[in-house]
């Protein structure tokens, strides 16, 4: 497979969320990686990625994927420039868990300035093949 690409835009706002979702799905299916353990994976790191970027970014979200070998990159852009960091759960309960989320479900992650933003990209573990 050659490498694949995808890039979307996000509105800010409590829809980017679950659009996202909808849409990496329905692209990873299209791009042959649908294991659907994996796909719930990758459907929860977007989840994360566009929530964080909606509650502490700044500006649009820029979501895009890229795909060689079942190896899956996702990377979130936004307009802020603080970068993210583990402040443990929240007392009441109101989240907290996403970088924790991000680490289980991914093989690697990082952050790197964008343009006086930033974009933070995980690394997905490979997706298995349907019935290995």
């Amino acid at each position: 497979m050659s490498e694949l690409n995808a890039t979307l835009d996000l509105p800010l706002g409590v829809i980017a969320p679950a659009g996202a979702r909808k849409a990496v799905r329905h692209m990873l299916i299209a791009w042959e990686l649908s294991e659907p353990d994996w796909l719930d994976d990758a459907e929860l790191v977007v989840s994360e990625l566009v929530t964080n970027a909606v509650r502490h970014g700044g500006g649009c979200i820029e979501l895009s994927l890229q795909a060689h070998e079942g190896q899956v990159l996702i990377k979130a852009a936004d307009g802020s420039s603080v970068m993210p960091r583990d402040r443990g759960p929240h007392a009441d309960g109101s989240g907290g868990y996403g970088l924790r989320v991000i680490e289980s479900c991914g093989e690697a992650w990082g952050v790197e300035d964008l343009h006086g933003g930033k974009q933070v990209w995980v690394r997905l573990r490979p997706c298995p093949r349907q019935g290995d």
